[in-house]
């Protein structure tokens, strides 16, 4: 697994959609028929920065270039699509974004060339539970001091060869995130973050951008994890009563904990499941196919189901802050490039749509939780 696996994670301090992975029998993906597909055409435009589009198509085809995307395709379930196929599909999609004058020539050229493939949804039926995932900023320490407390730690050497079941978040850190010195994470701390649920939440998003004491930046990425399943404290706090299944989302999840701290020590521990890390680069988070990921213009799917690296047409009600600062939301269709993955992106309903890093990001990706469509775009036959 590599970086921004867990990031994908996000829907874990949202809600956990039920998601219902394709069987043998059935596949993910379902061709349209030519006359269900107009509408989906009609809503296809050229983004106002092509360049972001044209960056993320670009590092769809760096990933198909390499001996794993051979790999991944060899035993991908649909018929009909395959690595060459995808392939050539993004490099005429990239000639299409560079050069169509206006939206109606790119729209004629999609209906003229390609071909849609809806996903089967989480239903059969093709609806699709959407989350946003995003990269932190956060403040943090390379010591420890009073009020930097709470590490973040390397990969254990020996993690390969720890005996199942594994240490859980409890045994490792205590209830209070504070009690590993003693433990097989002493000596493994990386960085100090101030507050136990930023150090938590990294977690969950698996990468950030930290800025130091002394000013620097430091980025830090998915290393590895214990062996246990995600468990949403989200959802938790609704099944306590202490948050109302309407009101359920990122933002009124850590107002919560910011007005009782106590229950940190309570309801953390739930999550059995632990992240370790290691320092990158301070560029662009990187998904699952080693990548980086764009923006508005990666998603993350099950890629045991969804074809890796693929074009794909989301659509969904996405949320925008407006000008009298609360949020409304308005239908999207948008190009995107299906470029990550993660632990709770499983069954072919489940879309996770990396929409940037820093606050403004999280505060967005923590209110995207809605049902939408999926489709895929390959060239004809």
């Amino acid at each position: 697994m590599l970086p921004l696996v867990e990031a994908a994670e996000v829907e874990a301090a949202v809600s956990e959609q039920s998601s219902t992975a394709a069987s043998p029998a059935v596949l993910p993906l379902r061709p349209l028929a030519p006359g269900d597909n107009d509408e989906i055409w009609a809503e296809l435009a050229l983004p106002s920065d092509r360049q972001a589009l044209l960056q993320a198509i670009h590092y769809s085809l760096t990933y198909l270039a390499t001996p794993k995307a051979a790999a991944d395709y060899q035993a991908y379930p649909v018929p009909g699509i395959t690595r060459d196929r995808v392939w050539r599909s993004l490099q005429r999609l990239r000639q299409l974004v560079t050069h169509s004058p206006d939206d109606q020539a790119l729209q004629s050229a999609l209906r003229r060339e390609f071909v849609l493939y809806e996903s089967i949804g989480t239903d059969g039926e093709g609806t699709v539970a959407y989350t946003g995932y995003f990269e932190p900023q956060y403040r943090a320490s390379t010591v420890p001091t009073a009020e930097y407390r709470y590490p973040l730690y390397r990969r254990p050497p020996t993690l390969e060869s720890w005996p199942q079941p594994h240490p859980t978040r409890l045994e490792l850190e205590g209830s209070d995130g504070l009690s590993s010195g003693q433990g097989p994470l002493a000596g493994l701390e990386l960085v100090w973050l101030a507050s136990r649920l930023e150090a938590f939440l990294v977690q969950v998003q698996g990468s950030a951008k930290l800025e130091l004491t002394n000013g620097d930046i430091m980025s830090v990425g998915y290393a590895g994890r214990t062996e246990y399943p995600y468990t949403s404290i989200g959802r938790a706090l609704v099944n306590d009563g202490k948050i109302a299944p309407d009101d359920l989302s990122l933002p009124n999840v850590i107002a919560y904990f910011e007005a009782n701290p106590a229950d940190l020590d309570r309801y953390l521990p739930l999550n059995e499941r632990f992240i370790f890390f290691r320092e990158g680069d301070s560029g662009a988070p990187t998904g699952s196919l080693s990548v980086p990921v764009t923006a508005g213009y990666s998603i993350a799917t099950d890629k045991t189901l969804l074809p890796p690296g693929a074009i794909a047409a989301i659509q969904l009600p996405l949320p925008y802050p407006t000008p009298q600062g609360s949020w409304a939301s308005r239908l999207t269709t948008r190009l995107v490039l299906d470029q990550d993955t993660g632990g709770a992106i499983l069954g072919p309903g489940r879309v996770d749509l990396f929409v940037g890093s820093g606050a403004a990001a999280g505060e967005l990706a923590g209110r995207i939780n809605t049902p939408g469509r999926l489709y895929y775009l390959l060239l004809r036959p």
